[in-house]
């Protein structure tokens, strides 16, 4: 259906908040933040070291009074030019814009699944600098089967699990994993709303090359426009 509009059919979904990081967090404990390459406040600690990452962002909650930072929908980065998973010198130009929204909170919170649905695949993809153990959810809402991706969980999250178990909306279907498992990043889940998976099991890009992108943007639209944060 070439008429098709995903991003329409996502935003329609919701109209309210809907959390997908422990719903005893309010929407008034979100707060928006900035990990682009512009913002120079990331030039004052080393952004390959997780461990300096994870103290800029708990300082940054911290300063907000907020519990969870937000953000990062087609945001390009340099953090990614530390992993050769990213950028390994075959390909025409760096894959650095993201392609979820990554919400950033302590390791050990409970992730929810926004919608009801059923375990697609799961996998711990365990390169450096990758997604660690992650979940993807299938969906089949109003005639429309789309999925979506939880990146960054405890390796517990991915034990027991089978594929086609159902889950509804609100359940807790993982627990967010620390710099240990999770690629070496600060405590994040990397949430991504995906049309097609493209034969993908266990794992999809969340991060694009500018060559690469107008690909993306129809099968990964914003997942705040499912999540109104």
């Amino acid at each position: 259906m070439t008429d098709f509009n995903f991003s329409k059919f996502v935003e329609e979904l919701s109209s309210d908040f809907i959390p997908v990081v422990s719903s005893k967090f309010s929407k008034e404990q979100y707060i928006p933040i900035d990990l682009s390459e512009s913002n120079v406040s990331l030039d004052t600690f080393d952004v390959s070291s997780s461990k300096a990452f994870e103290a800029y962002v708990v300082d940054y909650l911290n300063k907000n009074n907020a519990k969870v930072a937000y953000g990062g929908y087609h945001e390009p980065r340099g953090i990614y030019r530390r992993s050769k998973h990213f950028n390994d010198g075959d390909i025409a130009e760096e894959r650095n814009i993201h392609l979820g929204l990554d919400l950033w909170c302590d390791a050990g919170t409970e992730i929810l699944s926004p919608l009801d649905g059923e375990i697609h695949s799961f996998k711990n993809n365990n390169n450096y600098g990758d997604y660690g153990p992650t979940i993807i959810l299938k969906h089949h809402i109003r005639g429309v089967e789309f999925y979506t991706l939880y990146g960054h969980l405890s390796t517990a999250s991915i034990s027991g699990l089978n594929m086609g178990d159902v889950v509804k909306a609100g359940d807790v279907i993982a627990i967010l994993g620390d710099a240990s498992v999770n690629g070496d990043y600060a405590p994040h889940l990397h949430f991504q709303i995906i049309k097609d998976l493209e034969g993908n099991v266990g794992d999809y890009p969340g991060v694009s090359s500018r060559e690469e992108l107008n690909k993306y943007k129809y099968n990964c639209p914003n997942p705040n426009l499912l999540l109104n944060i």
